[in-house]
């Protein structure tokens, strides 16, 4: 039996069950049961965990857009699709040689719905672009444009909650017999449960003496998923973006809290069965698409999301992990975050990223040392998965909270307005927006803006960096990390050195059988030297190297290996 044979014996299960059950929600929860059960029985038990991602992912790298900061097509100071479209080649020019655009084949935009709030995460119509950015036409002539320069667009699909203007919910507030009564959670007194971080999470009816639930704001009433149209409408949401609007996926926001369960308002048993439900769908109707979760915990709960349920999450522990260790010149604790997500997860399914719209930037977090923002950047940029860049991070723009200042306009250039506008911004620009703009750093070799460029290239075009695993190397020095990229005889090496003093005779050593016995010669990618040529143990250990007799501060280094012989 083969996976679509699984399927529609799943699919007819669940028929039998929704006809019966009088519409509860077991039928969604056995459905992916009985998927998982069978997958593991029929095609072995290691088969459900080997969902595939999309082959356009490997290499890849992946832009996060806010369309209201990015490119302001009309004057009105709001980003808009129009701008977005015409300022793509910055992205991504569709050709694969150009060192011009970043070479991003990937943009995630931030909600574009239509909402009563600058930042989109309360949805009032999930079919209609917001008209602030444009119409649901100029979002369709922004994907052609993305399309044809190779860009693959996820859209930020928020499903645990609505706004609270948002139709259904304004007339289940009003009307106690309003079918959409059953699509949020209500109670008639307050209820005494409360969230991990011991508040409530029941807000007080404007209309009448009873309470609803909304995790985030009471501006967001969450979503009730027991009730299966509700699951039928986030499906529906999704085909539409997928089909009519032409995505490439999404990013799902705020995962954990979709279904709560008594003493489980987070990481509950039935979101993991709503996202299995969910991902199986979205890949039935378009198996390109590529999913990835805000799963905003440490290691051990977000692996839980794994195997069977969205193609990739976030790995927030990682990005700290590289940010801290980065800022205090110790590499220590870098590798083993990142080793303890990909032993449990296959390296095309790993999410990085150094921050996003609601962390402080990179820079800020970095206290202004653009030195060490080339090297957070050459560390996301060399591990597996497919990097996230949060826009505006290449050129080093600042920002800290509130979440506002977070997610201030591209600084295009000094000019007024900063390239972003020809009216008055949305939001005022940082004060450095003057001296750290595209313009100013778009013809330096040396720039932070080339630096990303050039790494994303390589991503894109070296294949150990784009689909290959890691194998962690040791060093002599905790302020050096070190480690391959292998796919198959495909082998490049990484090593940065994060402190801020130059390294004599750093020594990288590894474990049995991490590479093929042999002689090797390693050309620098980066260019300047190459490292000097290594001899492989026939146990397949690397022993006491010496790559390079000095190692500068605050700088990576990246080579690719080809056997000269073999012993």
């Amino acid at each position: 039996m083969n996976r679509a044979a699984i399927d529609l014996l799943a699919t007819s299960l669940e028929r039998t069950l929704a006809a019966t059950s009088e519409g509860v929600f077991v039928p969604g929860i056995l459905r992916s049961i009985v998927v998982a059960s069978l997958t593991s029985v029929l095609l072995g038990p290691g088969a459900a965990a080997q969902a595939r991602t999309p082959t356009w992912t490997h290499g890849a790298t992946c832009y996060e857009v806010f369309v209201r900061s990015f490119a302001d097509a009309d004057g009105d100071g709001i980003g808009d699709l129009r701008g977005l479209t015409a300022r793509l080649d910055y992205i991504n020019d569709g050709n694969p040689h150009s060192r011009h655009s970043l070479g991003a084949r990937c943009i995630w935009l931030m909600p574009v719905a239509a909402s009563p709030s600058y930042h989109g995460y309360d949805v009032t119509d999930y079919y209609r672009v917001n008209p602030q950015y444009g119409s649901n036409a100029d979002f369709q002539r922004f994907m052609s444009a993305a399309h044809r320069r190779g860009i693959r667009v996820l859209v930020d699909l928020v499903l645990n909650h609505t706004s609270d203007q948002h139709p259904h919910f304004v007339e289940a507030l009003h009307d106690t017999t309003s079918p959409y009564r059953a699509w949020y959670r209500w109670s008639p007194t307050k209820p005494g449960e409360l969230n991990p971080w011991r508040q409530s999470n029941w807000h007080r009816s404007p209309i009448r003496d009873e309470w609803y639930y909304a995790f985030f704001s009471d501006h967001m009433p969450d979503l009730n998923y027991a009730t299966p149209a509700v699951r039928e409408e986030a499906k529906r949401i999704a085909r539409f973006w997928l089909v009519e609007m032409n995505v490439d996926g999404f990013r799902l926001d705020a995962v954990p809290y979709l279904v709560e369960e008594p003493g489980h308002l987070v990481h509950s048993a039935a979101t993991h069965a709503l996202l299995r439900e969910f991902g199986a769908y979205v890949r039935r109707v378009k198996p390109s698409a590529y999913t990835v979760g805000e799963v905003s915990d440490s290691t051990a709960p977000m692996l839980t999301y794994y195997p069977d349920q969205l193609d990739a999450n976030f790995a927030f522990e990682v990005a700290d992990s590289i940010i801290q260790g980065v800022r205090r010149g110790s590499a220590a604790g870098i590798l083993p975050a990142v080793l303890r997500v990909q032993d449990a997860v296959a390296p095309d399914r790993l999410a990085f990223f150094l921050d996003n719209h609601d962390q402080p930037r990179v820079m800020s977090d970095l206290g202004g040392d653009r030195g060490k923002a080339r090297v957070a950047a050459f560390i996301l940029l060399t591990l597996p998965g497919m990097p996230f860049v949060y826009y505006g991070d290449e050129i080093g723009m600042s920002g800290t909270k509130p979440d506002e200042r977070l997610r201030t306009p591209m600084q295009w250039s000094s000019a007024p307005g900063n390239g972003f506008t020809s009216g008055r911004a949305w939001e005022a620009a940082q004060p450095d927006s003057q001296s750290v703009t595209v313009g100013q750093q778009d013809a330096d070799s040396a720039s932070l803006l080339a630096h990303y460029r050039r790494l994303i290239h390589l991503r894109a075009t070296t294949p150990a960096l784009g689909s290959g695993r890691l194998v962690p190397l040791r060093t002599s020095d905790a302020a050096v990390m070190a480690f391959l990229r292998r796919d198959g005889s495909r082998i490049a090496l990484a090593m940065v050195n994060v402190g801020d003093r130059p390294l004599s005779g750093v020594q990288l050593s590894s474990a049995l059988a991490s590479l093929p016995a042999g002689h090797w010669r390693l050309r620098s990618l980066l260019g300047g030297e190459d490292a000097s040529d290594l001899v492989v143990d026939r146990d397949g250990r690397v022993s006491h190297y010496v790559p390079l007799p000095s190692l500068s501060p605050e700088r990576g280094y990246l080579f690719e290996l080809s056997p000269t012989k073999t012993r």
